[in-house]
Formats: structure tokens, sequence, C-alpha cells
């Protein structure tokens, strides 16, 4: 650059131009540089002169200035008013969000798209702000041209000149819509159920602790909702699950519409709903009436005939009450379980009714709780024996037999499994101890192989829904198999119908692969569900077991029709059928008149140990 000044001069024609130097210290500065030549008498270049001016201050504050003109032009919104707050400039991300143009804009007064959603002390907040703090942001309401309200993050700054005087507002904005928009879903994903669209357990949670703090202010008693709809599962399994979701939105609206504005109506999940009352007064007793009133209102509401996809369902509902007044150190998660306690009591009462909640209830959650641990030891202690069940045709030969497990409690003796089996399902202990009685079992199978007389039993093994459901369940059974080298047509399992109608689909796959081995299979429980036909038909069942519950009240006429429709469709399907729970002769004929071959009941034998079981077999 500087040769070609130099060039130029020398040619006569004078240069200027802005130059980047570095002088002593190693330092560089901005020079405005100029050279002019001077000429002789015949217009010949006779020298040159140079000047140069230091121009650091003025390359900042173009610099500054190149910067301004870029940020101005940023996707923010920006308005520059004066002291008096009119507005000078615009800048084009203005226009975009606003939809108003610089022309609509300048000479206008600063706010000029007031939405009217604030009121006038918001207004003089801001201005208090900038007044004492020369800045305010926050979240505000704006207007559009179209007059569509939105809301923007707003940045307000007041300029001041070196007296600390105001010259200039500066505001700059975004448009924040979808950001709210999406807070808005967070916080309905987080704290509202998404089918019925009521506070879910973490909102109530909120609300719970909200009113046992103003339970303790005003000393007036609340109460705790704990609602289950009666039956559901059935209509779930019967109906699919996307009736079973319809009933579940029009309760919720059904509930809502019997309380009051101020309580919560919650859902847990599944069918479980939760309401809140508060400020029931201080007195227990008018309380516990007022509640009980509501609950009554509930009940009869939520009994009301419902359409479901054109298919009218009369439902039922438990209510389980928890009264509370802050009192006490209950805490939200207590007093949960104690409705939910209270609920429990109203279902063993027979269900469309409600229960308060009784001290002594905590007693037997305490008792289940201590069995429960127990339970857990009993696995890793091996407190587990195996009783046997037999199973005779028609001439009361020996054919096979029921494996049935016992718990030998150190202290409490045996424990019955109507005890300790719901628990193990519920908390998935289930998994392990159908573990063990599957292996325990196919190992006597194996020992029986070296008796004449028992190389031929078949063993029926009962499997819970949780452990035939199992995504490896039938690599377990085959691994159990293999590892006893066991002939597998002599294993029958036992399924539920409840257990197979959770997942046909799934149910069906996983007979099919152990048929192929040749395990056998056996429907328990036969006649106390609800299975329809075609499933039948679908299932690659063995055997048809009917329940004891029909075997008690053979001689009437219900159960009589009943246990010969069970026979009879056996027959038609090519299926064994085997009844359960056989305690007299009178049964026994009746069973085989009708075509039951098979039968296991203590007309035959109780459930007895493995010795015993084979020393009445010895005595055959």
């Amino acid at each position: 650059q500087l040769r070609a000044a130099v060039a130029m001069a020398a040619a006569g024609q004078p240069c200027r131009y802005d130059v980047q130097v570095c002088v002593a210290g190693g330092q560089h500065i901005w020079l405005d540089f100029s050279i002019f030549p001077y000429c002789d008498e015949d217009g010949w270049v006779t020298y040159l002169v140079t000047s140069g001016t230091v121009i650091d201050e003025r390359k900042r504050a173009e610099q500054e200035l190149r910067i301004a003109a870029v940020a101005f032009e940023a996707d923010e919104g920006i308005i520059i008013t004066d002291a008096n707050k009119v507005i000078l400039r615009v800048n084009k991300s203005f226009t975009k969000i606003t939809g108003f143009s610089a022309e609509d804009a300048i000479g206008q007064e600063y706010p000029m798209q007031v939405s009217g959603r604030h009121d006038d002390q918001f207004y003089r907040e801001i201005w208090e702000s900038l007044s004492n703090k020369h800045h305010w942001y926050g979240e505000i309401w704006s207007r559009r041209k179209n007059g569509d309200i939105y809301p923007e993050w707003l940045n307000l700054t007041a300029v001041t000149n070196n007296k600390g005087k105001v010259t200039n507002y500066v505001a700059s904005f975004v448009d924040i819509t979808l950001r709210k928009a999406a807070e808005d879903k967070i916080e309905l994903l987080a704290f509202y159920d998404p089918l019925t669209g009521m506070p879910n357990r973490r909102l109530l949670h909120d609300r719970l602790q909200q009113s046992f703090t103003a339970s303790v202010r005003h000393h007036n008693h609340g109460a705790l909702l704990f609602i289950d709809l009666d039956h559901f599962k059935l209509l779930n399994d019967s109906k699919g699950h996307n009736v079973g979701d319809i009933l579940l939105v029009e309760a919720a609206k059904r509930l809502q519409k019997c309380i009051r504005k101020v309580d919560t109506a919650a859902r847990l999940g599944g069918d479980e709903f939760v309401v809140l009352v508060g400020d029931l007064g201080e007195k227990e007793e008018e309380a516990a009436a007022e509640v009980e009133a509501i609950c009554e209102k509930i009940l009869d509401t939520l009994s009301q005939p419902y359409v479901l996809k054109g298919y009218e369902y009369h439902g039922s509902a438990s209510i389980g009450i928890y009264l509370y007044c802050r009192n006490d150190d209950t805490s939200v998660e207590e007093a949960l379980k104690c409705a939910d306690n209270a609920m429990y009591q109203a279902k063993n009462a027979g269900r469309n009714t409600l229960r308060f909640y009784d001290p002594a209830m905590q007693k037997v959650l305490e008792a289940r709780i201590a069995l429960e641990s127990d339970l857990r030891r009993a696995i890793t202690h091996k407190q587990f024996e195996m009783y046997y069940q037999l199973q005779v045709d028609h001439q009361g030969h020996a054919i096979g037999a029921e494996a049935l497990i016992r718990w030998n409690h150190p202290t409490l003796g045996l424990v019955s499994p109507l005890e300790f089996i719901p628990l193990a399902e519920e908390t998935g202990l289930i998994l392990p101890i159908g573990n063990w009685v599957l292996d325990t079992a196919c190992a006597q199978l194996k020992a029986w192989e070296a008796h004449s007389r028992t190389r031929k039993l078949q063993l029926a093994v009962n499997v819970s829904a949780r452990q035939f459901f199992q995504p490896d369940f039938i690599k377990q059974v085959r691994k159990v198999l293999n590892h006893h080298s066991l002939s597998s047509s002599l294993l029958k399992l036992e399924i539920t119908e409840s257990a197979i109608l959770d997942n046909i689909d799934d149910a069906i796959v996983k007979m099919m692969a152990l048929k192929k081995i040749g395990v056998r299979f056996s429907l328990d429980d036969f006649g106390t569900g609800y299975s329809s036909l075609s499933y039948l038909t679908q299932l690659p069942l063995d055997q048809l077991k009917i329940d004891k519950s029909f075997i008690n009240n053979i001689g009437s006429k219900t159960s009589d029709a009943i246990v010969q429709t069970i026979i009879g469709m056996a027959e038609n399907l090519e299926m064994e059928v085997i009844a359960e729970g056989v305690e007299t002769e009178k049964q026994r004929i009746f069973l085989e008149k009708n075509g039951c071959k098979l039968c296991q009941g203590y007309l035959f034998g109780k459930p007895v140990p493995v010795e015993e079981f084979e020393a009445k077999l010895k005595l055959k």
C-alpha cells in the first residue's frame, strides 16, 4: 500500500489513507497518513512531503458503530426513545415481531403496545426501577398490530450522559410465545394426568401439604378420600383398554362435579382417584358427617349407568376416608396409605360403600410389612416345603398330583398359601418362589422315574401370571427340564384364566413353544373367570380344571348346569377335564356320571409331604 501511494505521489497525485504502524515498544497505532508531491517550474516532482495524525479514537468509534449497527439488526426487537419516551428508532425485528412498521412507531410514546393485562401499578414499578437503577427486565404481555396478545421478555435500559441525566431509553425484547407454550406443556406433563386432565400424585402431594399447613393455622379438619372403581379390571379385560379409558375419563368428570371448587380431585393411576377436602370445621363429628355426605353423593354419581361405545355399563366405587386435623405428625404419604387401607376395608365390606380409616388397620399393615420381611428371609433360608395332593381317574388309580407350596415359618408354623402368595404376587417375590417350585417339582418327577409306581405320574405346577409373562419364561422351563434330564410330558403347568387374559397373544406364543417340547397345560379355576369360547379354541390347552366352588354346590340346579356345561365344552374341544375340591362320594358319582373322569380333593387325600404321599401310593 505504501509503495502504491509513493508511486501515485511521484506521478504528481496527492495520496491519503489510513495505516496501522508499529511504534517504539511494539505498540500499534492508527495514522491518517498523507503524501503530497512538490513540483519544479517544469512540473517535475522534485520531492514528497508526508504527514500523519494519530486516529486511534476515531477507529474505535467506527468499530463500535459497526458493532452497534449489526446488533441493532439482531433477532431481538429494539426500540430507542428520547428522554420523554418518544420513539426515535426501531429495528427490523421490531416490525417482524409486532407487525408495526417504523412509520407506525416513530413519534409514538413508549409503550405503544399495551396489552391491557397489566395495571397502572405494574408500569409505575417499571419506571421507578429505571429511575433508580437505570434498568428493568422481566416477562410482560404485549400487543401486536393485529390485536393479538403475546408474551415477551423485555430488557429496558436508561442511557445517561456524563452528568447522569437520562438522554434515551433502549428497549430490547424477544417473543417467548413458544417458550411459554413449552413451559405450559412441561407443567401439564409434570403435574396433570394426561388421560383425564386431573392433578396427578405430584400436584396432589403439594396441595395436601398446603392443606395440612392450613389445618394447623385454622384448627380445621380435612379429609382424604381414596376412591377405587369396582371391577375395573374386568371391564378392561372383557371390553379392552380403550373402553376402560373412556370410563376413566367419564368417572373423572362425574367426580369433579361432586366436589367444591376449593377441593382437589386427582388421579393416582389406573382406576385410583383421590379427593382432598379441606376446611371441614373444628369439630370432628361434624367434619365426619359432612365428608360422609360428600362420599354418598360420589357413590351415587359413579353408580349411574355409563354408555361406553354403545355399551351400557353399570359400575360402582369403593371409598376409603382418612379424616385429619393437624394435631398429629402424619406425613402426606402416611395419610395416603391410611386412606388406601380404608378403601380396602370398603372393598372387603362388599364394595359400592365407604369406610373411615380405623387405627386398628395400621396394626394389620405393620403385620403385613413384617410378613413381607419374613417372606424374603424364607427364600434365602429355604423355609419352603412342597406338599402333594393326589389326582385320580374314575377307578381311583393315581394319575399324578398337584404340587402345592407350604411355608414352614420358624415361629408361626405352617403359613397358608392364601396368606403369603398374594403378598408374594404384589411384591414380586413370586418370581424366585415360582422358580423354586418349578425346580423342586421337576426334581421330584426325576426321583419318581426310578420307581414303577411313580414313573408315569404327572405333576401339576401352578404358575403365576407374573411368572408366566416374564420374557424368558420359556427359557427358564427348558433350563429346568434339561438340568434334571426330565421327560417334559410329565410336567403340567396350571395357569388361571385371568393370567391368560392379561395378554392372550403372548400367552398363545409361550404355550405353543412349550407344547412343542411336550409340556402340558391345564386351565385352573375354570368357570370363575371371563374367558370367551373363542379364546379357548385358540389356546393349546390339554385340560380344564373345574373350580371347587362349583363342586361344593353340586346338588343345586345352577352349579349342576355349570359343571355339565364345562364338561361338555371340554369334550367338544377334545380336552381333559378334572374337578378339584371333591370331598364326597355324591360329588364323585355326579362327576363320573356326567363324563368327568379325573378328580382331586380330600375324598382321595389332602396335600401331604412327599414321604406321606409315597407311603399312600405303596398302600394301594
